[in-house]
């Protein structure tokens, strides 16, 4: 017989900042190749395709201050910091100029990415799911509602490892703005409170390992820190 308490799992949300409400996730939608330069840096795709989508689980989201294990078949985890928008109401077919009214908040996000698993479903034409999609792969900041966040847009991305700089970069530099890439996802989706769009992430990525601390700042949103912790798996058997 099934144990009912497997089906009284607490809902995943998000906290917000200042404010005593939480905020429910629905869906994690990710978009790949936003940065001219980390198309440049991974050697693959046009610098001005269509906005490329996939999705994470929503129990893949993990809180900021998480411990997170570093995940099974892989010996190159990387880290993407991103900007993470959090949909607050519903459209479908939105234009880029209706967009932002969509939006409830902005986050600071990190994609996490078994980088070998990647470049292998690249190499089979297969989708992402295993170098994108596995469990702890979308930490995220507290959400900082979109009226509070009047510089975000314009403003700038920094990631440190250890206290090093390792990724920074003018938001304004992504290839497809936030506006547009709401506009193109609303046409697939019919998007609704409660989604996430991490919107890509610049060049600098690079492997980290147990023991990594990583930080995420960008202007006017609350940090993001998560600690890389050994997994279940030993190192020797994580590619086994």
């Amino acid at each position: 017989m099934t144990d009912p308490l497997l089906w009284q799992i607490a809902p995943i949300a998000l906290p917000v900042a200042g404010r005593p409400e939480l905020f429910p996730v629905r869906r994690v939608y990710c978009v790949g190749r936003n940065y001219i330069d980390h198309i440049r840096e991974m050697k693959e795709g046009s610098e001005r395709d269509d906005p490329f989508f996939f999705q994470k689980p929503t129990d893949a989201v993990v809180h900021d201050g998480s411990a997170v294990p570093y995940p099974p078949l892989t010996d190159d985890l990387h880290f993407e910091g991103e900007l993470v928008v959090a949909i607050g109401a519903a459209g479908s077919g939105v234009s880029a100029e209706d967009a932002l009214g969509l939006v409830f908040g902005f986050a600071a996000g990190i994609d996490l990415t078994r980088r070998d698993r990647q470049r292998d479903c690249r190499d089979l034409a297969q989708p992402w799911e295993a170098g994108k999609s596995f469990d702890h792969s979308a930490p995220c900041g507290p959400i900082l509602p979109a009226d509070e966040a009047a510089a975000t847009l314009s403003g700038e991305l920094r990631l440190s490892v250890n206290g090093v700089q390792r990724q920074h970069t003018s938001l304004k530099l992504m290839i497809w703005d936030v506006p547009e890439i709401i506009s193109h996802l609303s046409r697939s989706y019919q998007l609704m409170p409660g989604d996430l769009i991490y919107t890509g992430t610049p060049a600098g990525v690079a492997p980290v390992q147990p023991g990594d601390r990583i930080s995420v700042e960008i202007t006017d949103l609350p940090a993001l820190t998560v600690t890389i912790v050994e997994g279940e798996t030993s190192a020797s058997q994580r590619t086994a």
